[in-house]
């Protein structure tokens, strides 16, 4: 049964046939069998497909919400007993908005350190597709925002507020001030994230709520590398969150300006999947989290 279950999780996640049987290393066949040996067990049709997979149905909606459950549940046995064997073993996946990511390193160093045997995947992602890769149980944790927009069924550490900088080069029109308003900062050329960021719906209300209107920014990319490069040639411009800038280094022609009026935070954190018992390997990094969260106050 939970292979099946496993089954229709891939299912969900690709809305298709072939890339989900290939995911879980089975001939299409095999799976498409798989999911009708599922639904003649529970007596219920449970998606709606002709030669492709359309939907899923009422009843498949409900099935898979249990099959979340159930298959973490028995992924989390699973690791335990494994952990009572051998310790902490296997791999941990780990997503993060894009001005997260420098942050990870402070939760997987020492993490490692503890249990040598776990190795990472860490990725980087929308506030949106990590909620989402939670509830598909395709990452274990994730490092988002935690105060902004909805979570959902999740649980999540504090870790540290995000303030903002003015990244711009010290001849610029505002390079050689000691701070900056969010007003000031609208009548500028600016490099930002896509609007698919959340950190981008952040920065864009904030300039709106300054009577800048609707931000045109001279070039929109979802990598925070690419927007610092550009900073660096001297000849863009961007607000970025301090750590970041503090992260990937200045040059000496580039400054980090504060920007106030009004003086913008928000919550960063880890979340987890709400769920009891915790996975040990994700309990070892909300504990790692807790510990990280007291030295940054």
């Amino acid at each position: 049964m939970i292979d099946k279950l496993e089954f229709l999780l891939a299912l969900a996640r690709e809305k298709n046939f072939g890339r989900a049987a290939e995911q879980c290393g089975v001939t299409q066949p095999t799976f498409s069998a798989g999911i009708k040996q599922l639904e003649a067990t529970l007596g219920v049709l449970l998606v709606h497909r002709k030669s492709r997979f359309i939907a899923f149905t009422a009843e498949g909606e409900r099935v898979l919400e249990w099959a979340r459950g159930i298959v973490a549940d028995s992924r989390a046995m699973r690791q335990e007993l494994r952990a009572l064997k051998h310790g902490l073993v296997g791999r941990l996946k780990v997503a993060a908005i894009p001005t997260a990511l420098p942050m990870v390193s402070a939760l997987t160093t020492p993490y490692r350190a503890k249990h040598p045997n776990v190795t990472f995947t860490v990725l980087s992602r929308t506030s949106i597709e990590i909620l989402s890769m939670l509830e598909n149980l395709e990452i274990d944790a994730g490092l988002t925002y935690i105060d902004n927009e909805p979570l959902g069924r999740v649980r999540a550490v504090p870790l540290y507020l995000e303030q903002y900088r003015l990244l711009t080069s010290e001849t610029s029109p505002l390079g050689d001030r000691d701070s900056v308003t969010w007003a000031e900062i609208a009548k500028i050329p600016l490099c930002l994230l896509t609007p698919d960021m959340q950190n981008r719906r952040i920065i864009d209300q904030l300039l709106r709520e300054a009577g800048g209107g609707v931000p045109d920014p001279t070039l929109e990319s979802n990598s925070m590398i690419v927007l610092f490069s550009h900073v660096r040639t001297g000849r863009w411009a961007s607000v970025m969150p301090e750590k970041l800038a503090d992260t990937l280094g200045l040059t000496e022609h580039l400054r980090s300006i504060p920007i106030v009026e009004p003086e913008a935070v928000h919550g960063i954190g880890l979340i987890v999947p709400d769920r009891e018992p915790m996975p040990p390997m994700a309990a070892a990094l909300v504990a790692e989290a807790k510990l990280l969260a007291v030295a940054l106050r």
